[in-house]
């Protein structure tokens, strides 16, 4: 299968999902490679290093003209739905019931897209309403989601202008990866942490009016009631600043809206939301070594026509 890898354009996107020093023969990859050129840039990669690995470099319109999947680390953006052919693939992180929902409805549907998507947790297979297995194991990129919460709690912290002490009391609410990540950086700082699980949601309901910051490393469904309403906000002290590093925006915390690298925090009734969706790419150089390791051996080298198998 040709799999063409594109630059993703998402804001503030710098992460390199394949590096050449992890193909180490062409031959041993069962896909075909096609590159976008300048693909290595913000890594100070040549084009030329992936043509010494067997690798074909494109412009961004023939990528997506002669491939039969497209890889994209994130959500694939407007500018390139007129690219999209009917029954492409797409890999990546697409988030079909987050960020991805207007993508999914306007692109893969219509063009009856297969969506192979690497959800860290349920990596699945999307395709016109219904879901399969990928066959990609489970939790397969849980340092990319440890990433997002360590890198974005010191990103929100200097966007805020403050350093915790001793004195500053803290809450965070998960235990999964993001979670961890979190509170593996902000410990560096304080040890007056206290972490709540799901099921010790109710103690951190109890107490939430006391904290300072409030870091979330959940994600809730839908349906699901909010863990922060928008009347238990109000009762928060003022200068309180609430760290989403799930970016689960307008559900864990209600009512809150995404926000970027460029403008990455906003004030609402004297209370300070950080909700920005890529944090893992502020260390790009970092992640860029673990995701191409562990992409190159789990997705370019298989072949990519078994996310086809639930045709047959």
């Amino acid at each position: 299968m040709k799999i063409g890898l594109v630059k993703a354009n998402f804001p503030g996107e710098r992460r390199v999902p394949l590096l050449p020093k992890d193909i180490k023969d062409i031959k041993d990859f069962k896909n075909e490679i096609l590159v976008e050129e300048g693909f290595g840039k913000f890594l100070d990669i040549d084009d030329q290093e992936y043509i010494d690995k067997g690798c074909h470099i494109l412009s961004r319109a023939e990528v997506f003209a002669e491939s039969e999947a497209i890889f994209s680390l994130k959500l694939i953006q407007p500018t390139d739905y007129s690219h999209l052919r009917e029954g492409q693939m797409i890999i990546g992180w697409t988030h079909p019931f987050g960020s991805g929902q207007s993508f999914m409805k306007e692109q893969a549907l219509p063009k009856k897209l297969i969506v192979v998507d690497l959800d860290s947790k349920s990596p699945c297979i999307y395709y016109e309403n219904e879901i399969f297995e990928s066959g990609i194991p489970k939790g397969l990129l849980y340092k990319n989601s440890f990433y997002a919460g360590y890198a974005g709690v010191i990103d929100a912290l200097l966007q805020y202008g403050f350093i915790p002490t001793e004195e500053t009391k803290i809450a965070i609410l998960g235990s999964g990866n993001v979670a961890q990540g979190a509170f593996s950086s902000i410990s560096k700082y304080s040890s007056d942490i206290r972490m709540y699980y799901r099921k010790t949601m109710s103690i951190f309901k109890e107490n939430y009016t006391k904290y300072d910051i409030i870091i979330n490393g959940i994600e809730i469904g839908k349906d699901d009631d909010p863990i922060l309403s928008l009347p238990e906000q109000k009762s928060l002290k003022k200068g309180t600043l609430i760290i989403d590093v799930a970016a689960d925006a307008g559900n864990t915390i209600e009512g809150t809206h995404f926000t970027s690298m460029d403008d990455p925090i906003y004030e609402n009734d004297g209370k300070y939301y950080y909700v920005v969706p890529n944090t893992p790419s502020l260390i790009y150089r970092n992640v860029s070594q673990d995701l191409s390791k562990i992409l190159s051996e789990n997705i370019f080298s298989e072949d990519c026509s078994r996310f086809l198998s639930f045709k047959s």
